[in-house]
């Protein structure tokens, strides 16, 4: 594992100095960009204007006239859980609205792949769309939108990766990262999108006298859980914009006034919607809900989000949660082969290169994505794990680290090598590609080339950003539970980090790999602390020692205690 260094965020506010829960989040929130903590989870009237939204006004216009029409509209989405939650967003709210027909279809991730290509629209002739609305997907689309044109269908593309050179021919294309687009937030996530969408399109409805027909205006808001948990799941930066949307989600599912889906899954989940967290809706809910689009179709997964009855919902949940288990599975088997590739080929962390190319023969291409971030995370390098699918293709999934955007490193192997790639897209941090399978090799070494390219030959030391020591005094329940509810926390707004040293008093594994220990800051109280995955710490988890950790809630049977989650374990040397 490649050593990890723990840097302290700067410091414009003094946490030492806190002496109650409310001070600390306070300087937490200073240190984070944020002077009045009432920023922190602003109202949804501080959200960004919808009106800086390219394509808005078109996208509307086409909208407006299939519900006047009684058109039916076909949602094409994603299959991952920003892609479910924003194509189940579009259903209920284009029917909350007043359409007539709306249907949806999740392509397989085996038998189609990512995106609206022209074999998803010869499947959705039989349906007979009059719109077809892209959800999570269509930006970089060419060949699928041109199909529909030519067999007379007009494609509604919603969605928020980046573009390529060339933008496919659809009737609108609303995306905050296409040109010519001065939305301030380019970080919406493919649900918040489509909420936009919604929210204009509501807006126009009221404005020419849709609603004065007997129709009632729907109070969109109440479809934030949705939002909130595609958000999360997509591990987008929490912006000022993308903060409100989610803090607003995770209060109606604290309230309970969310759909019956995502209360199920939090339940199988074994975690409490009562006080749900982006760590709830990340580690959780999420994880199970991909499941079903890694595994099989995701449209079990939209169909747990689209029903409005509990049993049903929680039935769904616990087949979601059964897909999830045997992900982990295979997960497992896969990285465990993953890492011996790596073994023979005779590097550690000192000589890898900057990138690592894996492939298994028989690697299951709905978890190459996880894979690629574990062994990431162990090595410190972006990593693109492929597997087999199909017809002589090979599908990679890539995951980064800082410092690198992923898919320019894979756009400028393509415009260096052209034809060695099939089809790519994605973000800054992770990316998707299509690959004949002889082109691997090449394709590895011109991809290493492309990352060395951006970082140099050795990736920077990986680093745990802290927030510095926290006070002794405040290592209690109430500062746990206010960190809990303080955020939203995530990417871009970093869930609070703390280090410090501290004596251990018990050390053991439990779970195979988790670390437990029982430590004690100096002249303080014993507190338990969990280190999940470190269980190869164990043996310098003696005497003293310097944490990096986390401060959370320990629930367990119904008994409530604070409890540090390690981040990192170093000897105090």
């Amino acid at each position: 594992m490649t050593p990890i260094q723990i840097r302290r965020i700067p410091n414009h506010a003094d946490i030492a100095v806190a002496r109650t829960p409310a001070e600390l989040l306070a300087a937490l929130y200073a240190n984070r960009g944020l002077t009045d903590a009432g920023d922190a989870a602003p109202g949804l009237g501080a959200l960004a204007s919808m009106g800086a939204l390219h394509g808005l006004d078109r996208a509307v216009a086409l909208l407006a006239d299939q519900l006047r029409a009684g058109g039916h509209l076909l949602i094409v989405g994603d299959y991952d859980a920003d892609g479910a939650t924003g194509s189940a967003l579009a259903v209920r709210g284009l029917r909350a609205l007043g359409a007539a027909r709306v249907s949806y279809l999740v392509p397989s991730r085996f038998a189609f792949g990512y995106g609206l290509s022209p074999a998803v629209v010869e499947a959705a002739l039989t349906q007979r769309p009059d719109l077809i609305v892209t959800v999570d997907n269509g930006i970089a689309s060419i060949a699928g939108v041109a199909r529909a044109c030519e067999l007379g269908i007009p494609v509604l593309v919603t969605d928020h990766h980046l573009p390529g050179d060339r933008l496919p021919d659809a009737a609108a294309i609303v995306n905050p990262n296409q040109p010519d687009c001065a939305f301030p937030s380019k970080h919406l996530a493919g649900v918040g999108v489509v909420f936009y969408l919604l929210a204009a399109l509501r807006a126009h409805l009221r404005e020419t006298g849709w609603f004065e027909a007997g129709r009632v205006a729907p109070n969109l808001a109440e479809l934030l859980d949705l939002v909130a948990l595609g958000t999360v799941a997509d591990v987008v930066t929490l912006d000022r914009n993308n903060r409100i949307l989610v803090e607003q989600g995770l209060r109606r599912i604290r309230a309970g006034h969310c759909c019956p889906g995502i209360l199920a899954l939090l339940q199988v989940a074994g975690r409490d919607p009562t006080r749900a967290t982006t760590t709830d809706l990340g580690f959780f809910a999420a994880p199970r809900l991909n499941a079903a689009g890694r595994l099989e179709e995701m449209s079990l997964g939209v169909e747990c989000l689209l029903t409005d009855d509990p049993a049903r919902a929680f039935e769904i949940a616990q087949e979601l949660d059964g897909l999830n288990r045997r992900r982990r599975e295979i997960e497992g088997e896969m990285k465990d082969q993953a890492e011996l590739l790596l073994d023979a080929l005779c590097l550690d962390g000192e000589t890898l290169p900057p990138a690592l190319c894996l492939f298994g023969e028989d690697w299951h291409q709905g978890v190459s994505g996880i894979v690629a971030a574990r062994i990431r995370e162990r090595y410190h390098r972006p990593v693109i794990a492929f597997a087999e699918a199909g017809d002589g293709l090979l599908r990679g999934s890539a995951r980064s680290i800082d410092g690198l955007h992923i898919r320019d490193a894979i756009d400028r192997v393509d415009r260096r090598h052209p034809g060695l790639i099939e089809r790519f897209g994605g973000h800054a941090m992770a990316a998707g590609l299509t690959l004949r399978t002889e082109g691997l090799d090449d394709f590895r070494i011109a991809f290493i080339e492309a990352v060395r390219a951006q970082l140099g030959d050795l990736p920077r030391q990986p680093e745990i950003r802290s927030d510095g020591p926290l006070p002794g005094g405040l290592m209690t329940l109430d500062t746990a539970e206010a960190l809990r509810l303080g955020g939203p926390w995530g990417k871009g707004f970093p869930e609070p980090c703390f280090d410090g040293g501290f004596e251990v008093l018990q050390a053991r594994i439990v779970g195979e790999r988790h670390l437990k220990l029982r430590v004690a800051m100096p002249n303080g109280e014993p507190i338990d602390a969990i280190g999940f995955n470190l269980g190869e710490k164990l043996p310098e988890a003696r005497g003293r020692v310097r944490l990096a950790y986390r401060l959370d809630v320990n629930d367990y049977r119904g008994v409530r205690s604070p409890q540090l989650i390690l981040e990192d374990l170093q000897a105090d040397l």
